[in-house]
């Protein structure tokens, strides 16, 4: 199958080089077998796996990647990415045409739904930089972020798992899309209710991740990612860049919906959005992604059991 593009230097050569290495390993060249349904547990380094698709036979390799750091940049609002978030699943492979289509979790929980908190809270009120640190810290995660005004954003996974994209060569070549997902921003507290999203399931944000540095529109200007390490193990049958940075600060966002329930979001949807600055065209925008994602031959995770 036709999995990687040809090189072009000796940057490109070297990535092609590794992502042979890869798909070798990961048996990414080769198809599937068939899988019986039923529950899997693998077991030592393949453990963390345990969610692949393995129940799909047309899985070939199974993916598993916390961020355990990054940001989130919506208009006005950061939100730093303080507890880890998980992303896993599985890549099917067409062994006709070579295509790669993204399988979710077994378990459903493809991207987790983690709660952030958002600094500042409702209000958007911050303890003055000159406190002392053990008094800033107090204000911020008791007074504010555990008070009627603390607010948590969580990132969801607002289309079907098979319209995430993710290419570990594009990560080593550090060009073109890594990682793309489509996302909703659900936002959390007494007065918003349980239905205050920024962006849906008919109109998601969509964010087109790098590992190389990105062409952002103004005011927004060029960052650039990571790979991280590559690392091997479970016998070889397991690849893994540890230390990574994805990133993508060339999105559009759109403004909130559902904040205040049925009755009252006419009135609170348009405060959400003075608050966040929504909607937020491309260049107002930015997602960082820091963590370690594993990549695994799917006949290996399932010989662990």
């Amino acid at each position: 199958m036709r999995f990687f593009k040809r090189p072009r230097g000796t940057a490109s050569l070297r990535a092609k080089t590794i992502g042979v290495a890869i798909a070798a390993c990961l048996g990414i060249l080769s198809a599937a077998s068939v899988a019986s349904a039923a529950p899997h547990n693998p077991t030592g380094e393949f453990a963390p796996f345990a969610d692949c698709p393995l129940n799909n036979s047309a899985t070939s390799s199974c993916v598993y990647s916390v961020s355990t750091g990054g940001v989130f940049t919506v208009g006005l609002k950061t939100v730093p990415l303080k507890n880890p978030v998980t992303l896993q699943g599985g890549i099917a492979v067409n062994p006709l045409t070579g295509a790669q289509t993204f399988v979710g979790a077994e378990d459903g929980n493809t991207l987790s739904k983690t709660a952030q908190p958002v600094p500042g809270g409702l209000l958007g009120v911050t303890a003055p930089s000159w406190w002392p640190q053990v008094l800033k810290d107090y204000f911020n995660e008791v007074v504010i972020n555990q008070g009627l005004t603390g607010v948590t954003a969580t990132v969801e996974l607002a289309r079907p798992a098979s319209e995430i994209k993710i290419d570990a060569l594009k990560i080593l070549e550090q060009s073109g899309t890594a990682l793309s997902l489509p996302v909703k921003v659900k936002l959390s507290n007494a007065f918003l209710g349980s239905n205050c999203y920024i962006g849906s399931s008919s109109s998601p944000i969509v964010i087109d991740f790098t590992s190389g540095t990105t062409s952002p529109p103004p005011p927004n200007t060029p960052i650039t990612g990571a790979v991280g390490t590559v690392e091997s193990g479970g016998g070889g049958f397991i690849l893994s860049l540890n230390g990574g940075k994805l990133v993508n600060n060339s999105f559009s966002a759109p403004g909130a919906n559902g904040c205040g329930g049925i009755l009252f979001s006419w009135a609170v949807d348009p405060l959400v959005n003075s608050i966040l600055g929504t909607p937020s065209p491309a260049g107002k925008n930015t997602a960082i992604l820091e963590g370690k994602l594993s990549l695994a031959n799917a006949e290996s995770v399932k010989e662990s059991e």
